[in-house]
């Protein structure tokens, strides 16, 4: 078996996360991977993550870290993403672990070192390993919280209109049900300043206000909102907030003492890479007690952040597998990775901004955007423009279709080339200047 060796065994456990990533050494195809991402990193560790971002060699090997198909360009990254080999390897090696002997191997072996994953996401997110539930998705993590407090009928939660269409069914379900008043407002699209977002917030607030639910990134256009200050604003007023992580967690840089939430929720299977269907919820701990577990748990477990992981029987190879997720992104490093994904995001929309007729529903303030944003043509329908983007080129992009606006969500990742982006722009700006083909 092939091991990691040129890697001092502390220091490797301490940057996995209290034994994180012991599990990865058990394979000679993850250890070799993770060597090469590991290699790749001393190479570029002299740069300053935005130098790193530059540098193209570093990131063809990142690239070759997936096993994605280049016969389609992929910029529909903001839904779900691929993984790493290392992470579907382990997936795999732990799906056939625990199919031998299922209900010892699966449940007495396997699961239990969930609470190394646990740990991991903990140091990630930088809060206690005991405010860290694994979930399925983001779905999951925020039903757990919007349908799990104690509100009354009268009592009025604030949103956006501009918040995930699940997010608000589940609150207009409780508005019919409980006599609760959704407030939803409108925020600036690409706002000069983005302290205009936090002042729609303030303005809304009434003192019937109890709960704000708050993106931290908006999954249509990539706007990252002024968490902290919203978070802080409610606070003063005796407001709790939720924020919906789910397309930012991973993406950039940040941890739970720069956003000042009570509670957070998001995916694991978009910027960490690890497999589809999981998530991560965080609870402030001194909250725990008095959130509802979405599915039952005993009334022992009150105040235990895993009452909200009691779903029933469900596979242990996804959860065991995000360890080698976040191996993988703590080899590159949230910071490198955020200015790459940015890079690659201001490489396409720099390179559009000034073709006549194409606009932007996304700020290139690097505080309010990174990988996600949104474009348009004048003229040109966006559902048109997709379908013609992947059956012709085999672009797979995402038409956004909103009241408020509509355009093309672009979203590229770390094991996208700049080849693929000039071809894009290419495309994009033939449309631009002669329209949509004719059928």
């Amino acid at each position: 078996m092939e091991l990691i060796a040129d890697i001092d065994r502390r220091k490797f456990l301490t940057s996995a996360g209290k034994g994180l990533g012991l599990a990865a050494l058990s394979s000679a195809t993850v250890g070799s991977l993770f060597n090469e991402v590991k290699a790749a990193g001393k190479a570029v560790s002299h740069l300053s993550p935005i130098e790193a971002a530059l540098d193209e060699d570093y990131w063809a090997t990142i690239q070759q870290a997936f096993s994605v198909t280049r016969g389609i360009i992929n910029l529909n990254n903001g839904g779900v993403s691929p993984s790493p080999r290392m992470v579907t390897e382990a997936f795999v090696r732990y799906t056939w672990q625990q199919e031998d002997a299922t209900a010892y191997t699966m449940w007495q072996l396997l699961e239990p070192q969930s609470e190394t994953v646990r740990t991991g996401l903990a140091e990630v997110f930088g809060c206690s390993a005991e405010e860290i539930a694994i979930t399925r998705n983001a779905s999951e993590s925020l039903e757990i919280l919007l349908m799990g407090l104690d509100l009354k009928s009268g009592d009025e939660i604030l949103t956006t209109t501009q918040d995930y269409p699940r997010m608000i069914t589940t609150l207009k379900q409780r508005e019919m049900r409980e006599g609760l008043k959704l407030n939803l407002i409108k925020i600036p699209l690409a706002p000069a300043n983005v302290d205009d977002i936090a002042t729609a917030f303030e303005r809304a607030v009434t003192p019937k206000t109890k709960l704000i639910l708050v993106s931290h990134q908006i999954n249509l256009t990539g706007q990252i909102l002024p968490v902290k200050k919203i978070c802080d604003m409610a606070r003063a007023r005796g407001i709790e907030t939720i924020v919906d992580g789910a397309h930012a967690f991973a993406q950039f840089d940040f941890k739970r003492d720069d956003l000042g939430c009570d509670y957070y929720g998001t995916s694991l299977h978009k910027w960490i890479y690890a497999p589809k269907g999981t998530g991560m919820l965080y609870v402030k701990r001194d909250k725990i007690a008095k959130v509802w577990a979405l599915m039952a748990s005993e009334d022992k477990n009150r105040n235990d952040i895993r009452k909200f992981e009691e779903i029933g029987t469900h596979s242990a190879a996804m959860r065991l597998a995000i360890g080698e997720a976040i191996l993988f992104h703590n080899a590159i490093g949230g910071k490198r990775k955020e200015e790459r994904l940015r890079y690659l995001s201001r490489y396409w929309m720099n390179n559009l901004k000034s073709i006549p007729k194409v606009g932007f529903n996304t700020s290139f303030d690097p505080k309010q955007s990174c990988a996600i944003a949104n474009f348009k043509i004048e003229g040109v329908d966006p559902v048109a423009l997709g379908g013609y983007l992947m059956s012709k080129h085999k672009i797979f992009t995402t038409p956004i279709v909103h009241e408020e606006f509509t355009g093309i969500r672009i979203t590229p990742n770390v094991y996208t080339t700049l080849w693929e982006l000039d071809r894009f722009c290419n495309i994009v700006s033939d449309v631009a200047k002669n329209g949509l083909p004719k059928a």
